[in-house]
């Protein structure tokens, strides 16, 4: 998934941001406005006014605007309601904003309207993934992992480790994300993740040694940073935990996880 869509999955689903700045308009222009001389002239057809505008709302999506991807999401829709990847992009945003049933909603539409389509497909299972559905959330991974026109398989096979590891198979769970590796080596969210299944299984080791050979290659993360500090405390290594812990309050003090730190929830 290379889209702004995906990069966008890849960022929620498993706990990353891009870290490339975007530049975006204040007040974006209106495709619908008529051209003038000095603009080339704007996209008549409905399907290509919609994709713009459901590309435009993804891109508000991943700055975290979101108002305003849901409004340019809306407008795709209302040019072209058979437009599937919209109701899917708009279902994210719906997450993003708590709006729980109104994105199931939208996930379902976009299913209706194009049942087979990977991208869709992967973007609901994240959805229920995360809203405790993990058991129902496989097998849309599973659809979208058999789809041989797929683009980029080794996000359903991570998001899918993902949801097996919450559910506590982690056999599956790390067998997926290994296989996500072999199609994609090197990706800091699937090594996280990997990070995160040892973690669980209790080989605290292992998980150390994998988290820190991550950091050395990429810059920390929220959830990279507190799972340092768990796998520290359970190892009783209170100066490393210490170490881990000052990071994620300086670098992300309104994160999910550094409110967990300060709560002391600490496993």
């Amino acid at each position: 998934m290379r889209n702004a869509v995906l990069a966008l999955l890849v960022c929620l689903c498993l706990g990353a941001c891009s870290s490339v700045p975007l530049s975006l308009p204040s007040k974006q222009p209106d495709p619908e406005e008529a051209a003038d001389s000095r603009r080339p002239s704007k996209p008549r057809d409905a399907r290509t006014r919609a994709k713009l505008h459901t590309e435009l709302g993804a891109l508000y999506l991943q700055a975290n605007q979101l108002a305003t991807a849901l409004e340019e999401l809306t407008i795709a829709i209302d040019i072209d309601p058979s437009y599937a990847k919209a109701y899917s992009t708009r279902g994210l945003a719906g997450f993003q904003a708590r709006e729980i049933p109104f994105a199931d909603q939208d996930f379902q539409r976009a299913l209706r309207l194009d049942a087979n389509d990977p991208e869709i497909n992967n973007n609901y299972g994240w959805f229920l993934c995360q809203i405790g559905r993990e058991k129902e959330a496989i097998a849309f991974f599973q659809k979208a992992i058999r789809n041989p026109l797929y683009e980029t398989p080794d996000m359903a096979y991570l998001n899918a480790g993902t949801c097996y590891a919450k559910l506590g198979d982690f056999a599956a769970a790390d067998d997926y994300v290994q296989h996500s590796l072999r199609i994609a080596p090197g990706n800091p969210q699937a090594l996280l993740q990997l990070a995160n299944i040892n973690y669980q299984r209790g080989h605290l080791e292992l998980a150390k040694q994998q988290l820190a050979e991550l950091l050395r290659k990429t810059e920390p993360s929220a959830e990279a940073l507190w799972l340092g500090v768990r796998i520290e405390r359970r190892l009783g290594n209170r100066p490393a935990e210490a170490r881990y812990g000052n990071q994620l309050r300086n670098r992300f003090p309104l994160s999910r996880e550094a409110q967990e730190l300060l709560r002391g929830n600490v496993e």
